[in-house]
This record gives structure tokens, sequence and C-alpha cells, in this order.
């Protein structure tokens, strides 16, 4: 199997340089096995679309999403479709993550590890547990 195309590594390369301030504060908790020795990718390719952050082991996504993202219909197909490919996703907004970092890695860690099991869609984040994939 070969890997991504050199647009899609490219197209990767310039989301990397363009990450927001909360973005770049949950890499730093993220990046070289921080959190419970989890490795974490930024702007891994899924399909069409892009992951904020990805461990692949786990099949995890976690997306750092700004207020232009309430109420988005492409949020959804982009999660319903990461989803159906087997990848759970888990949003947490911007403001959480500067504000309540702690707290947002709890919540990925508690993803990771299987304490998160159904789907949940509250005020400050939305999980959405991966479809088991034959």
């Amino acid at each position: 199997m070969r890997g991504p195309s050199t647009s899609t590594t490219n197209r990767a390369r310039s989301l990397r340089k363009l990450q927001n301030e909360a973005e770049a504060a949950l890499w730093s908790d993220l990046r070289s096995r921080r959190l419970n020795g989890h490795k974490f990718i930024r702007q891994h390719p899924i399909g069409p679309y892009f992951a904020d952050f990805a461990c692949r082991a786990k099949r995890l996504v976690v997306e750092v999403d700004g207020s232009q993202h309430v109420g988005s219909k492409a949020d959804e197909a982009r999660d319903r479709y990461m989803n159906e490919v087997g990848w759970s996703v888990l949003r947490v907004w911007s403001n959480e993550v500067l504000s309540q970092r702690q707290a947002v890695l709890e919540t990925i860690a508690a993803a990771l590890e299987g304490r998160l099991s159904e789907p949940v869609d509250a005020r400050d984040f939305k999980y959405l547990p991966s479809r088991q994939v034959d």
C-alpha cells in the first residue's frame, strides 16, 4: 500500500503551518506521546478530509473547533464519513482548549482508554464512537 500522494502531503504540511492558538496549545500536550504514551499526528488525511489530530493506533480523531463550526452541516458529513470508515471523532471547542486544557486532555484520555463508549453531544464537546468495521 502506498502512502499519501505528494499533493496530499503538501496540503497536510500547509495546514500544519496554519494552526491556530488552540491547536498549537493542544499539540504541545499531544506530541511526542505526552498523553499517556499515545502517539498523535497532525493533519492526518482520512479520505477527502484532514483530521486536526489523530491517534492511528486507537483510530481516534480530535477536532478543535471555533465558533464558525456551530451547527455545521459540513462537519456533520465529515464526522459521519470518518465514523463510517472506522474512526471515532471527538470535537472540542477552541476556547475550552485554551481555558480548561486539563479537562480536555482528560476527555481525550477517556476516549482513548474506552471510558467513553456512547455518543455524546454536549455544549462543550461532541464524541462519536466508531462503528464496527468488518
